[in-house]
């Protein structure tokens, strides 16, 4: 029996099309680690680019001396995340440039 011509093109889904530019944060919400700290391509699942671009173990060694959020833990007995509002706020100072040390006598 022959195949229809429209059956023979194959599209990839939607969710595995790499974009240059990364998914702009909610306003509300959670997201889990792989979503802040990025996680490469791997089993079929396309790559997400970092918002922090650090790595796990730094990331886990900010939250235990402050300088990044604390995690909210009642999502569920195995769901570690953080708001999307206190990511927000680590970023917002950064990309403000108030990250940045400035020369008082200048």
């Amino acid at each position: 029996m022959p195949r229809d011509a429209t059956h023979s093109q194959s599209t990839p889904p939607a969710n595995t099309v790499e974009s240059a530019e990364p998914c702009p944060l909610p306003e509300t919400g959670y997201l889990r680690l792989h979503q802040i700290v990025g996680r490469p391509a791997r089993n079929g699942r396309p790559a997400l680019p970092a918002i922090i671009p650090v790595s796990r173990s730094t990331w886990w060694a900010g939250v235990k001396s402050g300088r990044y959020p604390q995690p909210v833990r009642s999502l569920g007995p195995r769901i570690t995340a953080w708001r999307v509002e206190d990511v927000l706020a680590l970023i917002e100072p950064a990309s403000a440039g108030e990250g940045v040390p400035r020369d008082p006598s200048a």
